[in-house]
Order: structure tokens, then C-alpha cells, then sequence
């Protein structure tokens, strides 16, 4: 339920900068120290980024994809998310990823991920689709004058036939993607990667296929039907923990180790050689260069699906989705949403709940939720909604105040378990600050109810999920 263990008790604070084992290792190790120039250099920097048509990164909807993030309790939202479509200038190609950071500079680390790996990774699939046209034909000019006898160029059959070539491009793609992405925060001058890092749950889909890049505990899971069509989750992804085997093996190779506190022996993490720190709940990860020496690494775990006609929607979501709520219960949720605009901000929304029920003495983690939707022909928007989801440019100072206001939000469920929370409306691009210590009146939840997308007078769906999650049901009378 943490990336870097914290306990506020203790000093220093294990894995922080101020523990002098680290220290001594950053002074030996560490090539560039965080600059002084304030975030805002790179926001100009990346301003023509943000007004690309078809990137959303703020809370929002389109016609294929929705999406919403909210702090927590802890301090800064250090989680980051993308949706692209057009990605790469290919019509039928979409860019997903959601990314957690941890650890005192992981927002921006986060942030920087989210902004420059889809760049990397669209200039590698373009020089590896240029290779293999090339490749492909000089085998078609030469293979009428080779024999049986004469050398081919080198190729795994079994990896052909499994899988189509736009996989074996892109799992080129974004292997040398992520390893150029982490090498580049390492030199980076203004945002100290040392002990802090993300995780980076991405997605590529062009028409039918999808290729998925994976490293740290964020996850996908894929909404599709059985034989039966009744709605089943898929996880499609693996949450690279330090005490998986193959990932503990490797750390122990390197002389890192792997083990759990005592009071949370269900929470394993890698430490130091001869330090309690920095105590990383994760086997792999952007950033953390202080463990990148001791078996920590930052090669993405790559998948690839082809969707059927019973494939619905994909989530990707960090780890504040998957500590509290099941991959069924995800999928119901989104399932139970009434309007696909909504979809992303309810999964917040009861998972904020679910929190808050299930550990009420914990503070309620970030949380970063992309809903990818596959029959975009059949979406529930209005012709309102669908309009205003298309992106508008914006200054500088809009995107400031736009990521202020996400980093400073407050718990943002539309109900707790008495069901008097207040709720502030959300628009396509950002969001408003909420005071949650107030009463609402009926005509409020009224407002309420409808601004959150939810048919809360039938109550169908809600009991539903309510059941699922074992929480009290919801009552709109008190």
C-alpha cells in the first residue's frame, strides 16, 4: 500500500536523502544534482506539447477514452496520466499510461515520464518500422537467387507465427524506449531521480492489437464477456513485486535485499545492502538510481493481445485502484457507469470509499484511472459532452493553475459511509476545489447525483457495487 517506506517516527526517515548511508552513496555516485530553476521552465519548455489535438492529461473524456486523478492524503499527486490519440499521426493508433511516482520529487518524475516516453517511443516504432521495410525488402529482391543452402536472415518462426509484426516492432519499440527514458532522468538536471522514481503502465493500440509495456505495481485489466456473456475481468498485466521469484532472484544476484516489515508482512520491498532503506515496495521502476546498482531495473514486462468482439474496455489505473478494490470489481463499476465520461471519475470515487471503509486509520492513496473503450460507435456521450472533450489550447498559466489545482484537491468522493460528503463538478480538462466538511441537502445530492454520472435514483447499479465491496448501501433520503 506504499511505493517508499515512510514512518514518521523514525529519523532519519529511511530512504530519504538526509540517511547517511545514502548520502554517502549519492556523493560518490550521483552525476547531477537538482538545479535551481522552478517547474515552471519546464512547462514552457513543453508548452507545444500540451497543445496537441487528441493528448489529454487533465482530467477528462473523449469520444474513445476517459480519464480522472485525485490526491490523497499524503502529500502531493504524484500520480500522472495520458491518453493520445492519432498517436504517432496514425489514425487508428491509441497511447495510453498511467504513472505513480514515489518519493520526494516523484510527481515530477512522474510528470516526466508521462511527457516524454510516448516522444521516444513514437520515434522508435517509426526507425524500426523503416528497418524492417528495408529488411524486408532486400529479402524480396533476393530470396528467387538463394538456395536452400545459402544464409537467411535470422528468424524465430515460432515468435512470427504467434504474433504479427507490428509486435515485434513495438516490443523493440519500447524496450529501447524505457531503457533511454531512464537513462535520460538520470542526467536530467532539474529533477533529482536518486530516491525517487514511477511506474509506468502503458498501452499502444493500432486497430485490432494491443502491446502493452509494463514496469512497477501499476495495472491493466481488460473488461470482456465469456461463453456465457456475462462480464469477466482480465489482468493483463503482473505486478512486478520485489518477492516474486524471478524479481527477488535477480535483486538478490545484484546483493540487494528483499523483506517485510513487521508490521506489514504482507508488503515485501527492496533495501540496500547494508542499510534499512530505501525500502521500494516495487522490483522495478523509473528513477531510484540509489538501487539501479543492486538489482532494481527499469526493463519493461511486454504483452501483446488481439480483441475480439467480446472486448469492452481496458483499465489502467496505479496502485490506490488495486489496493482496495478487485479486478471484478473495477470492471462492474465501470460497467455500472451510466455515461462513459464518468466512467473514470466513479472508479475514483468508490475507491476513495473503499478506502475509507476498509482502512479507515490509512490514508487514502493517490489514484489515476484510464478508461480505453474499444466501440467507440456505441459511446453514451452527448453531442454537448463530445464537443467539449475536444482540446483547446491552452497558456502556461492554465496548465499551472490546472495541475495546482490536481495536486492541492481535496478526497474527492462524491459520498462517504453516511452519505453527507459534499461534491464539486468536474469539467472535461480540470477540476474544482472542494471543502468535503459541509452538509448537503437533498436537492444538492440531487445535483450530485447527477453530476457524477451514476443513476443514482435507480439504485440498481450502485447496490450492485455496493454489495461487491461489502459497504453499507447507499440511502439518498438521509
Amino acid at each position: 500500500m506504499g511505493s517508499c517506506f515512510s514512518a514518521e517516527s523514525r529519523s532519519p526517515r529511511p530512504g530519504s536523502p538526509s540517511s547517511p548511508h545514502l548520502a554517502n552513496i549519492k556523493r560518490r555516485n550521483s552525476r547531477k544534482r537538482l538545479g535551481t530553476r522552478n517547474s515552471s521552465f519546464d512547462y514552457r519548455k513543453d508548452e507545444p506539447l500540451h497543445r496537441i489535438p487528441g493528448r489529454l492529461f487533465l482530467n477528462g473524456f473523449s469520444d474513445v477514452a476517459s480519464l480522472f486523478t485525485q490526491q490523497g492524503k499524503k502529500g502531493t499527486n504524484q500520480d500522472a496520466m495520458i491518453v493520445w490519440e492519432n498517436f504517432g499521426s496514425r489514425e487508428d493508433t491509441v497511447f495510453c499510461g498511467v504513472f505513480d511516482g514515489h518519493g520526494p520529487y516523484g510527481h515530477m518524475v512522474a510528470k516526466r515520464v508521462r511527457d516524454h516516453l510516448p516522444l521516444k517511443l513514437s520515434a522508435h516504432w517509426e526507425v524500426n518500422k523503416s528497418s524492417d521495410d528495408v529488411l524486408r525488402e532486400i529479402n524480396l529482391h533476393t530470396s528467387g537467387s538463394m538456395n536452400s543452402e545459402e544464409p537467411r536472415a535470422s528468424v524465430d518462426l515460432d515468435e512470427t507465427e504467434k504474433h504479427p509484426e507490428i509486435f515485434q516492432t513495438l516490443k523493440e519499440s519500447f524496450l529501447k524506449a524505457f531503457k533511454i527514458m531512464d537513462r535520460d532522468l538520470r542526467m536530467h538536471a532539474n529533477i533529482d531521480c536518486f530516491c525517487s522514481g514511477t511506474t509506468a503502465v502503458t498501452l499502444v493500440k493500432q486497430g485490432p492489437y494491443i502491446v502493452i509495456g509494463n514496469v512497477g505495481d501499476s495495472r491493466a485489466v481488460l473488461g470482456t464477456r465469456d461463453k456465457d456473456d456475462s462480464l469477466i475481468a482480465v489482468q493483463l498485466t503482473v505486478d512486478l513485486k520485489p518477492n516474486l521469484p524471478v524479481e527477488e532472484e535477480r535483486i538478490r544476484k545484484y546483493k540487494g535485499r528483499v523483506f517485510a516489515l513487521k508490521d506489514e508482512p504482507e508488503v515485501f520491498r527492496v533495501w540496500l545492502p547494508n542499510s534499512d532503506s530505501p525500502g521500494l515496495a516495487m522490483a522495478r521502476a523509473f528513477g531510484d538510481f540509489c538501487l539501479k546498482d543492486f538489482g532494481l531495473i527499469s526493463v519493461p514486462e511486454i504483452s501483446f493481445r488481439r480483441l475480439s468482439e467480446k472486448d469492452e474496455f481496458i483499465i489502467l489505473a496505479t496502485d490506490g485502484i488495486w489496493d482496495v478494490l478487485s479486478n471484478k470489481e473495477v470492471v462492474d463499476i465501470i460497467a455500472t457507469c451510466r455515461t462513459r465520461s464518468s466512467a473514470a471519475r466513479t472508479l475514483v470515487e468508490m475507491a476513495v470509499r473503499a478506502w475509507r471503509y476498509k482502512y479507515p486509520t490509512s490514508k487514502v492513496d493517490d489514484c489515476a484511472v484510464v478508461c480505453l473503450f474499444f466501440d467507440s460507435m456505441s459511446n453514451n456521450l452527448s453531442t454537448t459532452a463530445s464537443a467539449n472533450a475536444k482540446v483547446q489550447p491552452v497558456s502556461v498559466d492554465q496548465i499551472e493553475n490546472e495541475s495546482e489545482k490536481v495536486n492541492h484537491i481535496n478526497v474527492l468522493s462524491s459520498v462517504d459511509l453516511s452519505g453527507t460528503d459534499g461534491c464539486g463538478k468536474v469539467v472535461p480538462g480540470g477540476t474544482e476545489d472542494l471543502d468535503l466538511d459541509i452538509d448537503v441537502d437533498s436537492s444538492k445530492e440531487e445535483e450530485m447525483n447527477s453530476e457524477t454520472g451514476i443513476d443514482w435514483s435507480a439504485l440498481e447499479g450502485v447496490s450492485r457495487v455496493n454489495t461487491l465491496l461489502n459497504l453499507p448501501r447507499f440511502d439518498p433520503g438521509k
